[in-house]
């Protein structure tokens, strides 16, 4: 069975950046998607598309293919009484903040001084060229509940 439009794709991973760091991995067949219901970055989709169990790539993806260009208006400095006292606050922390229009997102802390925080909503990823190293482990047809939720359920049913 081929990879393609709500279809369950098990794969293993190793994700690395320009410098050949490894950033995240999956082994052992503990990843699956549901794919074409955009779970994972359009890049590494459109890559799979038509492959198979047992078939593996290499794929780097352009920012434009994964989490897009850092967003420069994403960078806030925000005063250090926004954020609670008795916290000490350092860069690589994450906060969940909310947009001018109301939305809930993360934020995290690039920089510190005595009264200025700057927090970037980009994710960590933005900018990046991502490195993959795939194996398709299964392939499988979607359940009518995996397809009208949207994502992959597991053994014995959804959890949420």
């Amino acid at each position: 069975m081929q990879v393609g439009k709500d279809k369950v794709t098990t794969i293993d991973y190793t994700l690395k950046d320009d410098e050949g760091t490894t950033i995240d991995q999956s082994s052992n067949g503990e990843f699956a998607y549901l794919h074409g219901a955009s779970n994972i970055i359009p890049g590494l989709e459109q890559a799979l598309e038509g492959k198979q169990a047992g078939d593996e790539l290499s794929v780097s993806i352009a920012p434009d293919q994964a989490y897009g260009e850092k967003d420069l208006a994403q960078i806030q400095r925000v005063p250090r009484s926004q954020f609670p006292p008795d916290v000490e606050i350092q860069p690589g922390m994450q906060f969940q903040a909310q947009s001018p229009d109301g939305q809930m997102l993360v934020v995290t802390v690039s920089d510190v001084d005595d009264d200025v925080v700057v927090v970037d909503g980009n994710h960590p990823l933005a900018g990046k060229t991502l490195h993959f190293d795939v194996k398709v482990v299964d392939v499988r047809d979607a359940t009518a509940e995996e397809m009208e939720h949207g994502h992959v359920h597991g053994e014995g049913g959804h959890q949420h």
